[in-house]
């Protein structure tokens, strides 16, 4: 293990201490000793629904890239990057790398395979923030100061609009090929490649995918509030989930544990929910990305069919 990966196992243990101490231990161990066994399994249940959806979506993208992997092979390869999130210092990126390379030594070419990888996790999560905006008008009678929901509708509805449709414009408008920097040369070629035949139709296929499984884990992360007590409508978990689960895919910790309880605690202040609960929720949810990594650690056992170019 590297000199970085230490320290930043390091720090994510350090910041996660901190946050409960914050939260109060005692306080915590109530909340998850009480936790509702009931809704722990409904959120454990959609938890592996959310993985599997996006396995699929992530398997619509490479063979509308140019091959063809079946679908025992996505969620191989999906699982697995998940053990590997959830042991490696890096949040997401030690998963997607593993899934680009898996798709590399399958025959797809280095390209193809990096960009199957980055459109699926952008896809999630841009809707993700989607979702969230859109939300943000119905949640806002649940803050601890509640506002108006007319207040935001309109600038929730721009948002949410932009966000859907800003991301089109990478394939409908042509970038100028003239000379420039590594950046612009890095987006002329990828657009190459996504400019191909169907990719409306894909992009609106990716936007529905990143829909439900964005739900699903919203989803996950309400029944983990609900089997502590935390009453709060599905809007308010919405809302909350986009800034916890991009603090948790930061690059800075190891399965994205103390980020995404630090940002739990930060966000559901707003909605009056109690430290001590908002750390329980969030490792709640953190746990049931544990036990789906243990599965795929599992399936490491497993040798998923060979790639095959599509027709």
């Amino acid at each position: 293990m590297t000199r970085g990966a230490v320290l930043r196992l390091v720090a994510a243990g350090l910041l996660l201490a901190a946050v409960v101490h914050v939260a109060d231990p005692a306080a915590l161990a109530g909340s998850l000793l009480r936790a509702d066994p009931r809704w722990l399994f409904a959120g454990l249940a959609a938890a592996l629904l959310s993985n599997v959806a996006s396995a699929l979506r992530w398997r619509a993208l490479v063979t509308w890239l140019g091959a063809h992997i079946g679908w025992p092979f996505a969620l191989l390869a999906y699982f697995r990057a998940m053990a590997l999130n959830a042991l490696l210092p890096g949040a997401v990126v030690g998963g997607d790398l593993y899934r680009a390379l898996a798709l590399r030594q399958s025959g797809l070419p280095a390209l193809d395979a990096g960009l199957s990888v980055l459109l699926d996790r952008i896809s999630g999560l841009w809707v993700l923030l989607a979702v969230a905006s859109a939300a943000a008008p119905l949640a806002a009678p649940s803050l601890r100061q509640a506002l108006p929901p007319g207040d935001i509708v309109l600038p929730s509805a721009v948002l949410t609009l932009l966000l859907l449709t800003a991301p089109l414009l990478l394939v409908v408008r042509p970038l100028d090929a003239a000379p420039g920097g590594r950046m612009r040369a890095a987006l002329v070629r990828m657009q190459s490649r996504l400019r191909r035949a169907r990719v409306l139709h894909q992009y609106a296929l990716q936007m529905g995918a990143s829909f439900v499984v964005q739900m699903l884990s919203v989803a996950a992360f309400a029944c983990g509030g609900r089997a502590l007590g935390i009453d709060l409508p599905l809007a308010a978990w919405a809302t909350a989930a986009a800034p916890v689960f991009l603090m948790a895919a930061l690059p800075v910790s190891v399965g994205g544990w103390g980020t995404r309880e630090a940002a739990a605690v930060a966000v559901l202040a707003a909605f009056a929910v109690p430290a001590a609960q908002a750390v329980a929720v969030a490792m709640l949810y953190g746990a049931f990305g544990l036990l789906q990594a243990a599965l795929g650690g599992v399936l490491f056992a497993c040798r998923p069919q060979p790639l095959s170019r599509a027709r």
